[in-house]
């Protein structure tokens, strides 16, 4: 049966000499597994750019009841970004998005507000206004919630926890911070150091592997704190 939904890319692997297999997860029908043929061939090198992690797309979708690897049929840009893929923060955060939205959700897993806030995290990535220091924490706090394991409040983030790094000083502050990013979003205008800002990365990412099935080492940690350096 052929379905239209939006979708955004997390995934693609090579797939013999000329496709790839892409994951992405749709609006509609949850995160899916397509085989797309013939992309990696010299002359459609324009279509394999819509399958880049974070592309925003229109989809018109073959949708089987049996699972396993399904078809596109149409596939156009929803969005195109102008900036995302010609910053190197930008880019590093989006690949971060990226693997922290993988290791969240399963094949077949469907949630149409999910969907919708990271639709909302990836356009606000690829404006030239948006405040990249605390953009990933913003998404860990707000996906969490989207997720089911969002603490009511920010002190929940802080003591829900295996580990405390912060001191009596650092933790009234991160308190305090994470309140302002839970209430305020991406408009956020509260500062802290970027020493301060690092911990709580690394502790909002340690609240995430408590509460995900084995998600193993965050990779493109090491490239966040390359480009906050």
């Amino acid at each position: 049966m052929l379905k239209k939904t939006q979708g955004i890319v997390l995934s693609a692997i090579r797939y013999k000499e000329t496709s790839i297999i892409v994951k992405i997860f749709t609006r509609e029908l949850g995160l899916k597994s397509y085989l797309v043929n013939g992309v990696r061939t010299q002359g459609n090198k324009s279509k394999i750019a819509l399958y880049q992690p974070l592309t925003l797309l229109e989809l018109v979708v073959y949708d089987k009841d049996n699972g396993g690897l399904q078809r596109i049929s149409e596939a156009q840009l929803y969005r195109a970004h102008q900036l995302i893929p010609f910053d190197f923060t930008r880019t590093g955060i989006a690949l971060f998005i990226t693997e922290v939205t993988s290791k969240s959700i399963y094949e077949n897993y469907q949630n149409e507000l999910l969907f919708d806030f990271l639709q909302e995290c990836i356009i606000e990535l690829d404006n030239k206004h948006a405040q990249l220091g605390q953009f990933p924490l913003v998404f860990l706090i707000k996906k969490a919630s989207f997720l089911g394991f969002a603490p009511e409040e920010a002190l929940g983030f802080l003591s829900e926890s295996r580990s405390q790094p912060f001191s009596p000083t650092e933790l009234s502050q991160a308190e305090n911070y994470l309140t302002t990013l839970m209430k305020d979003s991406f408009s956020n205008q509260f500062k802290i150091s970027k020493s301060l800002r690092q911990k709580l990365l690394d502790h909002l990412l340690d609240f995430y592997s408590q509460h995900l099935d084995n998600p193993g080492n965050w990779k493109s940690l090491a490239i966040l704190r390359q480009i906050n350096e």
